[in-house]
């Protein structure tokens, strides 16, 4: 962690919620005046969109049914670590971005589906944003999650995460709900060791839970609304929390446990601001009584 160079980490799996999330924090960012930069998960990838394609198909022959997007196989751990602690120490680090489709392309001026070239992150910024899958990742040879000053973890109960990716999958990539169980399932024994392990080391837990019945996600026709959910906040640390503001600022909330509070559904952006706001302000104040 770095009081000069603070980074705040947003982790969730895919679908989850995070680049909803990340426009939050650019609200703030740009009202606040923070100058920010921004590294992407999928930045660390260690297989562009072919690569992994061919390598999926050669770990199928070899007997492998769980080859994922989400395990240190597939990922550059060792590079977002370093990324991470460059930041830390220098207020710069280098990264990349995945095109994902021909907009991109045109941006970047590569395929969709591989990579720019690794660059330096412009310097004198206030602070790094990360948005990923492995923002909190601990293993027995990386700890990303020791360097980032504020650690947000965004998750969907599982049934509902799993509607939100049979829907984005088959209306975005026309997928089949039968080739996206078998996704799922081959990402079941990762998903289970490297993303949910990484919802105990965030700070702060927001967590979308359905009101409506989701027992089989694999027939349900719509994605439950904001208005048909609530959210879960989870405080790791609920010392120096006001909850009786927040309680009284977010209407038909409750405490659920003593550093727990639950909101309707679409009052997310709204708690974020709240509870957020205050804290990005916290770190940037730090970082500038250096000076």
């Amino acid at each position: 962690m770095s009081r000069k160079h603070p980074i705040i980490s947003i982790t969730g799996s895919s679908g989850a919620g995070t680049t909803s999330v990340k426009k939050t924090f650019e609200q703030i960012f740009f009202r606040e005046k923070v100058n920010a930069v921004y590294i992407e998960g999928d930045a660390f990838h260690r297989y562009d969109r072919a690569e992994m394609r061919a390598q999926m198909a050669k770990e199928a022959e070899r007997g492998n049914k769980h080859f994922s997007h989400f395990s240190p196989e597939t990922n550059l751990f060792e590079e977002l670590e370093r990324a991470f602690r460059d930041y830390g120490e220098t207020g710069t680090a280098v990264t990349r971005h995945y095109v994902h489709d021909a907009e991109e392309s045109a941006l970047h001026g590569t395929a969709p589906g591989t990579f720019t070239e690794w660059k330096q992150l412009p310097e004198n910024s206030d602070l790094l944003f990360y948005e990923g899958l492995h923002g909190a990742v601990v293993t027995d040879k990386v700890n990303v999650a020791r360097y980032a000053d504020l650690k947000i973890g965004v998750v969907p109960v599982i049934n509902l995460e799993w509607i939100q990716k049979l829907h984005r999958d088959r209306s975005a990539r026309g997928y089949s709900t039968e080739a996206v169980t078998d996704t799922i399932l081959r990402r079941m024994p990762d998903y289970i060791h490297y993303i949910c392990p990484q919802f105990t080391e965030t700070d702060i837990n927001f967590q979308r839970v359905p009101t409506v019945d989701t027992s089989n996600p694999f027939v349900a026709r719509w994605i439950p609304t904001p208005d048909e959910s609530m959210v879960v906040i989870r405080f790791k640390n609920p010392r120096g929390i006001d909850f009786p503001y927040l309680l009284s600022m977010l209407p038909q909330s409750w405490m659920s446990r003593a550093n727990s509070i639950v909101c309707p559904g679409a009052k997310l952006d709204l708690a974020m601001q709240l509870i957020l706001t205050p804290l990005i302000m916290q770190l940037i104040e730090r970082k500038r009584s250096l000076k």
